[in-house]
């Protein structure tokens, strides 16, 4: 087996939300994977010199789904491992997502890394995303009121 160095990544993200009369609706976007099927995940990325971890979850939830929102509160840490083949490197990847309350904007101005954005109600959303982590993340945010109507999470690793 092949044997990489190993780099530490860290990213921030957030799970934008809106509340409406029919429940908390949650923003999604689409990527596709390494064998090019089409996932569901949060929006997140890397952070720009100088930046802390809040600055750079506003910044990269604007630039991929084109939204202004101001953060609620901390969600938690997704952490996992993955090989960057082109560049040989083993990377441990932590990312910090924010629970984030919509403010403005539009899909509009996003910039074209997802393939694909969507509002979902959470509850849909705990069944379209594609990693466990990030659904335990999601489950999190499910409104009180509306816990004994959404279905336990299952655990695991964001592959």
């Amino acid at each position: 087996m092949t044997r990489y160095p190993t780099k530490h990544a860290t990213s921030a993200g957030g799970l934008v939300f809106d509340d409406r009369p029919d429940g908390r609706w949650v923003v999604l976007i689409a990527h596709r994977n390494a064998a090019g099927v089409l996932q569901w995940t949060l929006p997140e990325g890397g952070l720009e010199e100088g930046e802390d971890l809040p600055t750079a979850a506003l910044r990269e939830v604007r630039e991929e789904t084109g939204l202004d929102a101001e953060i609620a509160s901390k969600l938690g840490v997704v952490e996992y491992w993955f090989v960057w083949k082109p560049d040989r490197i083993r990377y441990h990847k932590y990312v910090h997502y924010y629970l984030m309350r919509l403010r403005g904007g539009s899909f509009d101005r996003r910039d074209d890394e997802a393939e694909d954005i969507r509002w979902v109600p959470i509850d849909v959303a705990l069944e379209e995303l594609a990693h466990p982590n990030e659904r335990r993340l999601v489950a999190a945010a499910v409104p009180d009121d509306a816990r004994d109507a959404t279905s336990q999470v299952g655990g695991g690793r964001r592959a």
